[in-house]
């Protein structure tokens, strides 16, 4: 059996969306005019739901227990994450034909909330490498392309990740530096990408392939699968004692000089901006999802540390200040559950032009996450001070989704110029 063809057995249950999940990544049209009532947002068909129980089991068994160590001495789980390729979480939304699980924009939020509730860290390495990478490719490449890299890719035999962000260029993507020129057939490829998540496995292997981001032109960016193992290609600074995600490994990638071949080139020259945005709005929906999953298990243990904990001979829930910080958050959390769920739905994958409620989503999702995980260390007192409770590394973890994928600020940017070129999106 080919390697494309034992990654699609592994996640044959998981595949099978394409029989209720049309192209455009929409869940089908509901059979009557009263089904809808009966589906489940946050699980609407039956591959979505087999999933959520795949997830949990594999949370609870394999994620949960390795979870605060990793974090501890921020190490990245290579077993774990190899484990979740042969579960399909590796490839959720890439096709089958290339050993993916073929599934939409849901299952995707549904695989990083899970995750989050547990270890936001590793979500964040899976998301790297199957959102910024597999997912990129999966929508831009060529089928050769695909074919080449996606089936190592979704199995988690390679590890995989994508490079922006620059020294001096983060949200201002368009003032990147590194440049490639044309040497014949060739390009060669010189610069410095940072905060790379996936970058090294530690600190001394370096990820297996990229998509990098590079400028091609005097004013157009191209996209470029690099390799470990090309010359000139090498980990630079490798980012340690971070606040928060320390699962996931962060290192700064150099690029001296590389020669990269014409077929490794994704579409066509000055076509990477275009990519870039486009997986953007997919990245920043998955993101939002990892806030949900914090502040998920930030309710979880505020609720059951508030019903077990007494203080004045009483339990802690039946004090109002205590009241408050459960149902306000709660509130919020589901207020951005629904919202989050309901842009998954509506997400395609090609169409383009999906910016508004992608930011929306992710600047309020993640602000919810910041939120519910400081009330969490609110109630606990200074049992949630303490790096033995879980919430403690949820508020660490949450600070990221406000900065990484879009700042805060560039959501407020975003929402703004497009409500104001077109106020018919309130509608």
């Amino acid at each position: 059996m080919s390697d494309g063809a034992e990654q699609r057995s592994r996640t044959t249950d998981l595949a099978r969306a394409s029989d209720t999940v049309p192209a455009s990544g929409s869940p089908a049209p509901p059979e009557s005019s009263e089904s809808w009532k009966n589906r489940d947002l946050f699980a609407p068909s039956d591959e979505h739901a087999l999933l959520a129980e795949t997830l949990r089991s594999f949370v609870a068994r394999e994620v949960e227990p390795q979870a605060a160590e990793h974090d501890r001495e921020e190490r990245f789980n290579l077993e774990l994450f190899q484990r979740a390729g042969e579960l399909g979480l590796l490839g959720i939304t890439v096709p089958e034909r290339f050993g993916g699980s073929g599934l939409d924009a849901v299952a995707a939020v549904q695989v990083y909330e899970s995750l989050s509730t547990s270890d936001p860290g590793f979500a964040l390495a899976v998301l790297a490498h199957a959102i910024l990478f597999a997912h990129n490719l999966a929508i831009n490449g060529s089928p050769e392309q695909c074919q080449r890299f996606l089936p190592d890719t979704v199995s988690g035999r390679s590890v995989a990740g994508m490079c922006m962000t620059e020294p001096d260029a983060g949200t201002d993507v368009m003032a990147m530096r590194t440049r490639a020129e044309r040497d014949g057939n060739d390009w060669l490829l010189d610069g410095i990408k940072t905060y790379i998540t996936n970058g090294g496995l530690d600190a001394d292997t370096l990820g297996d392939v990229f998509i990098v981001y590079a400028r091609t032109g005097a004013q157009g960016l191209s996209a470029f699968l690099v390799e470990k193992g090309m010359t000139g290609f090498r980990l630079g600074q490798k980012w340690t004692d971070k606040l928060g995600m320390r699962a996931s490994f962060t290192a700064e990638l150099v690029f001296d000089g590389v020669r990269i071949p014409a077929e490794n080139l994704i579409g066509a020259e000055g076509n990477g901006t275009r990519h870039m945005m486009r997986n953007l709005e997919i990245e920043r929906l998955t993101l939002a999802a990892q806030g949900l999953g914090i502040a998920q298990r930030a309710l979880r243990v505020m609720v059951d540390y508030a019903n077990q904990r007494k203080s004045f001979g009483r339990p802690l829930r039946d004090f109002g200040q205590i009241q408050r910080h459960i149902a306000e958050r709660f509130s919020e959390y589901r207020a951005a559950r629904t919202f989050v769920y309901d842009t998954a739905r509506r997400h395609s994958f090609t169409r383009g032009r999906q910016r508004l409620d992608a930011d929306a989503a992710k600047l309020l999702a993640s602000q919810v996450a910041k939120r519910a995980a400081d009330a969490a260390i609110q109630v606990l007192g200074g049992a949630g001070y303490m790096g033995e409770n879980v919430v403690e590394r949820l508020w660490r973890d949450a600070k990221l989704l406000e900065i990484g994928g879009g700042t805060l600020e560039a959501h407020h940017k975003n929402i703004t110029q497009d409500l104001s070129q077109d106020a018919s999106l309130l509608d």
